[in-house]
């Protein structure tokens, strides 16, 4: 996993984008494991976030279900960003 590297991270040709701007602990990952479920097994969430809690929550959630954290990076702008390809069900 690389972090804030955008240079030599490229993202899929197919994922799905959960924009989570302006949401607070716990939403963001509830919101997550919504998006997941819907999700085929091996497919990749780029997901946008806000709170800083994510930074934290986020790599847990997966850690703890068997996702793949695959890619972390942070905007000037002050937004997280989480590439998550899903585990196997």
């Amino acid at each position: 996993m690389s972090k804030s590297d955008h240079t030599s991270f490229a993202p899929p040709a197919d994922y799905t984008e959960l924009d989570t701007q302006g949401l607070n602990c716990p939403e963001p990952v509830m919101m997550l494991h919504a998006e997941v479920r819907k999700v085929s097994s091996g497919g990749v969430i780029r997901v946008l976030a806000t709170d800083p809690s994510t930074q934290r929550d986020i790599p847990r959630f997966c850690q703890f279900l068997g996702h793949e954290l695959i890619h972390t990076g942070n905007g000037d702008d002050g937004t997280f960003e989480y590439w998550i390809r899903t585990a196997a069900s």
